[in-house]
């Protein structure tokens, strides 16, 4: 299948709703009744119910048909890994082991390979019609497990907590595994269920977004300035190398490297910011790296996508 580039596609138009709506959280928490306790309530609705709903829902609704996509999964998991090892290794690389805060690495490591996944089936529907869909459907199933035990990993070990009692009772965590379980066994969602499933999940989207610009606190990413810096240059510069590199050396064809190089370069996990607090993380450095990402996928995607044409 060739892909149409000339089919143009507005960036600006598809995070937009995304960057509005951390906006508006920002201005709801300090300009009107709606301040900080009401956001606490949030965050905690949309880790234990809304997000794991979302990600059970994504999972499952696709068929994962990994036989016909072996080399994009080699290429996914690939990349994956590396984007995690470069992410954990910042702390320990001489030049930037002085400027990093171990407790601030261990709740902002996940932005540095984390993704959007509403975002990456939006534009792989749009660039690659419905080809693609199932394929981005093949990596969330894939590499959303090891995502998710990889951000939820540093945090309960630097906070001295029993590293797999946390991934065990993680709802993000136990939503995704269990998707992909449920999804591999054939269940299917009853219809009666679905339209209240697929609304909890567009409302965990909303909330998560609306949560972390409630949450948002420039300045508080100005200690931790070379740990951001990195780890969005993790995300939307080495990562679309990295997805090029691995496109040509895994063989793909042009579908599916144009849904990798997508992967690498949508902006981070929105849920990123909820994650960290529920978890007992300062979430301002977070929530400005999440918003930040957002804005730096505007120039990555359309960068990523010049690679694979």
């Amino acid at each position: 299948m060739k892909i149409e580039y000339s089919r143009r596609v507005n960036f600006f138009e598809l995070l937009f709703p995304d960057f509005s709506l951390i906006l508006l959280g920002y201005l709801l928490c300090r300009y009107t009744a709606l301040d900080r306790p009401v956001w606490d309530k949030v965050e905690s609705l949309s880790y234990y119910l809304l997000f794991p709903v979302l990600l059970f829902y994504s999972i499952v609704k696709t068929p994962l048909n990994m036989g016909t996509a072996s080399s994009l999964i080699g290429a996914g998991l690939s990349l994956a890994v590396s984007g995690i090892a470069l992410s954990y290794a910042l702390p320990y690389l001489p030049w930037l082991k002085a400027h990093i805060h171990p407790r601030d690495h261990a709740s902002s490591a996940q932005i540095g390979f984390r993704f959007n996944a509403v975002i990456t089936l939006a534009l792989a529907e749009r660039i690659t019609g419905a080809e693609g869909v199932p394929l981005v459907a093949i990596l969330i199933g894939t590499c959303v497990p090891l995502f998710n035990v990889a951000a939820v990993y540093p945090m309960a070990r630097h906070a001295g907590r029993n590293v797999i009692g946390e991934l065990v009772k993680n709802p993000l965590i136990l939503a995704t595994v269990s998707g992909v379980l449920a999804n591999l066994a054939g269940f299917v969602i009853p219809a009666l269920l679905l339209p209240t499933v697929t609304r909890l999940g567009a409302a965990s989207l909303a909330l998560g977004l609306l949560a972390a610009g409630a949450g948002l606190q420039l300045s508080a990413l100005a200690r931790a300035k070379t740990l951001g810096i990195s780890l969005l240059a993790i995300r939307h510069l080495v990562s679309p190398l990295l997805a090029f590199v691995l496109a040509r050396l895994f063989g793909l064809n042009t579908v599916q490297a144009t849904v990798l190089m997508v992967f690498s370069a949508v902006p981070t996990a929105s849920s990123a910011y909820v994650l960290a607090t529920r978890m007992g993380y300062p979430g301002g450095p977070v929530a400005a790296m999440v918003t930040l990402s957002t804005l730096l996928a505007l120039l990555s995607l359309p960068f990523a996508l010049s690679l694979v044409r």
